[in-house]
């Protein structure tokens, strides 16, 4: 014989649903989602103190006003630091901050995923 008992599964309306937990992430996904800006952060986590000129090997085809701008960028988020040397020729060095060495953390498995899947898997177009 069936179960016909009278309980009704409700499903949570909008109200019910906590959406201040996202509000946070305006600000990182805006950053991030910046062209090269996920990029920089591995690069520089990579090479460790680095140079401007270095940065700009690693980007093929890139413009200079777009990797500055983008570097700009990470330093005002707290993401990277600047130190400036007073030389000649001058002197730039970008490190990461406590701050950028842990989302440089929490990206590597990002990173690693989008690796293993197949360009056939997820097919996004470039701007």
């Amino acid at each position: 014989m069936a179960d016909t008992s009278d309980t009704v599964t409700e499903t949570p309306t909008s109200s019910d649903l906590d959406f201040d937990c996202l509000c946070p992430l305006d600000g990182v996904m805006d950053l991030l989602s910046r062209r090269y800006a996920m990029q920089l952060i591995c690069v520089v986590g990579a090479i460790g103190p680095a140079r401007y000129g270095d940065i700009e090997e690693t980007f093929d085809g890139v413009s200079s006003s777009t990797l500055s701008t983008r570097l700009d960028e990470l330093v005002e988020a707290g993401i990277l630091t600047r130190e400036q040397y007073a030389e000649i020729p001058p002197r730039v060095e970008y490190e990461l901050t406590e701050t950028g060495e842990e989302l440089g953390q929490h990206l590597e498995p990002l990173l690693k995923w989008v690796e293993e899947i197949d360009d056939e898997e997820i097919s996004i177009s470039q701007e």
